[in-house]
């Protein structure tokens, strides 16, 4: 992990062995510090789980596996991870290699690289890409900020810095998929597939190794997409040549088929286009760049790790760890949920982000009643699916409106596991001709079902029976009124709980 401008201290004197010297970074969802360890006198980056996600199953799951993950590949350009544990509250924390070079972005704000320069990060920033797809791990997250430096040897003089690709927590295992999967990526990076919803594989980050390639050569991106819909629907590249670097057009042909919109037109691998591009920059100002040229210089002006910390006894004491704070709550807690994609029959799909949904007291009932935030979908569930909540979403076809949305269900990934309800408003003036398919968890699929006359409008529906643990899973797309459809993926145990579910589902305000 990387200290780019470090905040005066402010936080615990230890985590465990580590003594912790000042924070150096902070997200949405962990902090990381500054540590020494002292048993082995070394600098050592923590990163520590934030304490308004401490209650939330998936996040912590996600937290996790990032440093199972790590643990799991042994290359020089990924962030090692040396230790894990836990705090006196419960959250989980991680100890990785101190990035003292900060990170890629820092590079770029400072003035950039040389075309040289560029070659030899992604060539190690491909190579840390590589280590993880041979160990079936997916980045998702490939950008300028994922991209570590630490100093290479610094004992025998300015030898350089080493790129290593950090941060996974977006990662996720290749062979794992679901209908209903958490959305990843940065709309600048991210590959077409990946934004709409689909399972990404190992040419996404390809696709997003191109797009870190381009802006390195060129010093811009090829798009300035903003949202994930637009980076569902990228249009053509910008060109990579400009006045005063130009490219031969064979460095150009490689780099845009990393960036290609149909997955199958990229390279095989990542290898395979790093190769490539080295090969296409040999020709570039009359021949390849020598191993002088393509290193990466120590940049003093970036946080170095300093002295080893004061013993404690000499050591101005920090104060104790901050309580986790507890979410708001209404009711029974609902965990707000990370941006979820779906997908409608072939279409496009798009992220959504929930916030606390509004629900009876479940000691009263064994069914409590659940409404977006607007107050626009309402439904009746069982008390015990109390796990997610999500009350908006931006579908891909939109143009970035936001529309209600809910989503509730047993477990954090209810989608994969449990049982639950999806149900969101989205623009279309027709019904569908199809809706999503789950031929790969079950046996059998009713023929779609029509209503031209229902309560909420015109609808198709599709019922799945034979599903994972038996579950019966319900499809259906309702024309609520002349310009928008309601889309509904319904989960339950049994026939009996999907019909008492989707019967209470109800649109407020529309038609």
């Amino acid at each position: 992990m990387s200290d780019s401008q470090p905040p005066p201290n402010s936080g615990p004197s230890h985590f465990g062995r580590y003594a912790v010297r000042r924070r150096i970074g902070s997200g949405g969802f962990a902090t990381v510090w500054l540590g020494y360890d002292e048993q082995l006198d070394a600098p050592v980056a923590i990163k520590v789980l934030a304490d308004n996600w401490s209650e939330q199953h998936e996040v912590r799951t996600r937290f996790v596996e990032e440093g199972r993950y790590l643990r799991r590949v042994e290359s020089p350009h990924v962030v090692p991870v040396y230790d894990a544990g836990s705090l006196d509250d419960g959250r989980p924390y991680l100890v990785m290699a101190y990035a003292d070079q900060g990170t890629l972005a820092d590079r770029l704000e400072r003035g950039g690289v040389t075309v040289p320069q560029a070659l030899e990060v992604v060539a190690q920033v491909g190579a840390g890409l590589q280590a993880l797809h041979d160990r079936g791990i997916l980045h998702r997250d490939v950008k300028p900020a994922n991209v570590l430096f630490r100093t290479v040897d610094p004992s025998a003089g300015p030898s350089g810095v080493r790129a290593m690709v950090g941060d996974l927590g977006l990662g996720k295992a290749l062979d794992v998929s679901s209908r209903l999967t958490m959305i990843a990526g940065t709309p600048a990076y991210v590959a077409p597939e990946q934004a709409q919803g689909e399972t990404p594989d190992a040419r996404a980050d390809q696709f997003s190794l191109g797009v870190l390639t381009f802006l390195l050569l060129s010093g811009r991106l090829p798009w300035s997409h903003t949202s994930l819909p637009a980076a569902a629907a990228p249009t053509e590249p910008s060109q990579l040549s400009a006045p005063g670097r130009e490219f031969p057009d064979g460095v150009e042909q490689v780099v845009r088929r990393a960036l290609a919109y149909d997955r199958q037109w990229r390279w095989p691998s990542v290898t395979a286009y790093v190769d490539a591009l080295a090969y296409a920059l040999d020709d570039w100002r009359g021949g390849p760049a020598g191993p002088g040229t393509r290193v990466l210089p120590v940049d003093p002006a970036l946080t170095q790790p300093g002295a080893r910390p004061l013993p404690m006894s000499d050591a101005e004491p920090l104060p104790d760890p901050v309580p986790p704070r507890r979410q708001r709550r209404v009711g029974r807690a609902l965990a707000i949920a990370a941006a979820v994609v779906v997908a409608l029959g072939g279409g496009a799909a798009a992220g959504y982000h929930g916030q606390d949904a509004l629900r009876d007291d479940p000691s009263v009932a064994s069914e409590v009643a659940v409404e977006d935030e607007t107050g626009t979908l309402a439904v009746t569930v069982p008390a015990a699916w109390d796990a997610e909540s999500v009350t908006q979403w931006s579908p891909p076809n939109g143009d970035g409106d936001v529309f209600p949305a809910l989503s509730v269900g047993t477990s954090a990934g209810w989608a994969g596991e449990g049982e639950g309800i999806f149900a969101a408003l989205l623009p279309g003036t027709e019904l569908p001709e199809t809706v999503p398919q789950h031929d790969r968890e079950c046996d059998n699929a009713s023929a779609p079902a029509q209503d031209p006359v229902g309560d909420l409008g015109a609808s198709v529906t599709v019922m799945f029976t034979g599903c994972a643990d038996d579950d019966v899973l319900l499809e259906r797309v309702v024309q609520v009124d002349g310009a928008r459809l309601l889309w509904v993926q319904l989960r339950g145990a049994d026939q009996a709980t999907v019909n008492r579910v989707i019967d209470t589902l109800d649109v407020i305000g529309i038609g």
